[in-house]
């Protein structure tokens, strides 16, 4: 049975004479699939009786076209690596066109303030486009639980901020940085970087474990002094932001509290491919 689709119509179709009764679980993906997109499927597959994935790069999140037009993509691939996973899992391949109709734009959001650092500063618009297109994606599968990894951190603050307030019935699952053997974070832009510029990417990385290293004996100020020059001696990183927050509400923090949970975020432009990481902490030792 035919279990790959492209319009919202025949997806609804199939959900609605399948899904009776059954868990629903969603990974939602702009393809060009690693292991951190097989680890959700599988975890998903797990956990559920019915798992849909979409695959679909998103124009509206985007604001560097640019970086939409160099986005990779491996759709044969993609639906190889899904398969081997399991010929039941339901994958959904819209166009633009199917998505968004003729007015490819995004809604406005209200994201608690998730929105207003970071990411959300440094694309402009960005999160709108994620909303846009996680709210329609949800709203077409209406799964029990969707699957987010943690790298895309403050992304999947804005999801879980996101199916509050439209107080939709699913639980959103995150998921943890699955990671090259040398430490750097997986994500679908690697594929633009050379084995040895993947190698030289770790730096990033290693860079938040210093960080981590040293949050005992420093202020959030100096530790971004720490990393921001860090960066600064290495000529072939473009750093767009370090910075720590608290995981209770993501605002930047400028003096660290006893056993409270924080994670530090770093953004990176290397070799004209932008990378994100970041990596758990929590402050166990008064400055």
């Amino acid at each position: 049975m035919e279990r790959h689709f492209n319009t919202k119509e025949e997806l609804r179709a199939y959900l609605n004479f399948h899904s009776s009764e059954k868990s629903v679980g969603f990974v939602p993906t702009m393809g060009a699939l690693h292991q951190g997109h097989i680890s959700l499927l599988k975890r998903a597959f797990a956990e559920n009786d019915l798992v849909v994935s979409s695959i679909f790069v998103n124009p509206t999140q985007f604001n560097n076209q640019e970086d939409l037009i160099n986005y990779p993509s491996t759709l044969e691939n993609d639906l190889k690596l899904i398969r081997e996973i399991s010929k039941d899992i339901v994958v959904f391949t819209p166009s633009v066109q199917e998505m968004y109709q003729e007015n490819v734009q995004s809604k406005n959001y209200d994201f608690e303030g998730i929105d207003l650092h970071l990411e959300g500063l440094d694309r402009p618009g960005h999160f709108d486009g994620v909303g846009t297109i996680v709210e329609e994606l949800l709203r077409i599968v209406s799964p029990d639980k969707a699957y987010f990894g943690e790298k895309d951190f403050q992304q999947l603050l804005i999801v879980k901020s996101l199916v509050k307030q439209l107080q939709l019935p699913i639980e959103i699952i995150s998921c943890p940085i699955v990671r090259e053997s040398n430490g750097l974070a997986m994500s679908s832009r690697n594929s633009r970087l050379t084995e040895t510029q993947r190698d030289r990417a770790v730096f990033i990385y290693d860079s938040l474990v210093l960080a981590i290293e040293l949050a005992k004996n420093h202020s959030p100020q100096q530790l971004k002094e720490l990393i921001e020059n860090r960066f600064a001696k290495e000529g072939d990183f473009d750093l767009k932001y370090f910075e720590i927050a608290c995981v209770d509400n993501f605002i930047p923090v400028t003096e660290f509290i006893k056993n409270k949970h924080y994670r530090f975020l770093i953004a990176v432009v290397f070799h004209d491919v932008r990378l994100i990481d970041n990596i758990g902490y929590t402050h166990l030792e008064i400055n």
